[in-house]
């Protein structure tokens, strides 16, 4: 599965997200990503991925394009 698949499939299964919601320009905020959700979102990903991913900096205002391409280059670093 890749890095974007995984993704998805964690903002479907925990916050309840459309998956045809789900696209590279969408932004996190239009999922209704806050903050806090997104700080879950992201020990999610680590759990799922096995990798720490402290240094990933987000906000609401990025995109899914960002959060996976930022996922992607820590995982692959």
């Amino acid at each position: 599965m890749s890095t974007a698949e995984e993704i998805n499939d964690l903002l479907v299964a925990n916050f309840g997200t459309d998956p045809l919601a789900i696209r590279p320009e969408v932004s996190l905020r239009h999922l209704r990503l806050d903050s806090l959700a997104l700080e879950e979102h992201r020990l999610l990903i680590e759990d799922r991925l096995g990798d720490d991913l402290d240094d990933v900096h987000l906000t609401s205002r990025d995109t899914v394009e960002r959060l996976v391409d930022a996922v992607h280059r820590r995982i692959v670093a």
